[in-house]
């Protein structure tokens, strides 16, 4: 399909492709009932994993030829939303337990939901703003009047009929 043309190591092997496949959902309904014909799902699921284990962007897909990054990120979209990724990772500890075991005893999880505990007011301003107070006077309308603080303007040209 592209420059890709065999297996260079990034691809999922058969055994997995075998177990990710069963949960993949069917594709949703064209509104018009035809379409082109959709990138193979493995093909798909290869450039995601790609996308995922390189941290690569999305449009650089196009020139690997393994799938065009646009199909790719639809796919992921789809599959994301139908809990295709959440599930295959529940199926892969559940796996990991059974042979080896997960030691519940050792599980530390982490995390905070709230502001840093030592923010507040003694961590003073923003240092990028340099304890700016509001606009400046360049961008105020009222100071563009003149910088001496006097409201005359200069006289205009002005027209009149004939």
């Amino acid at each position: 399909m592209g420059l890709v043309v065999s297996d260079d190591g990034w691809r999922m092997p058969d055994w997995l492709w075998e177990r990710m496949a069963s949960l993949l959902p069917g594709p949703p309904p064209h509104p018009l009932g035809c379409h082109r014909p959709r990138v193979p799902n493995r093909d798909a699921m290869d450039a995601i994993l790609l996308v995922l284990r390189t941290g690569m962007q999305w449009n650089a897909l196009n020139a690997t030829g393994v799938c065009s990054s646009s199909a790719a990120h639809r796919r992921f979209q789809e599959w994301e939303q139908a809990g295709v990724f959440h599930e295959f990772w529940r199926q892969g500890l559940l796996d990991y337990d059974a042979v080896v075991g997960i030691d519940w005893a050792w599980l530390a999880a982490d995390g905070a939901m709230t502001k840093a505990p030592l923010g507040g007011p003694r961590t003073g301003p923003n240092p990028t703003d340099r304890a700016k107070k509001g606009r400046n006077g360049r961008s105020s309308a009222k100071a563009r009047e003149s910088r001496s603080g006097s409201s005359t303007r200069a006289p205009t040209a002005t027209t009149t009929r004939c």
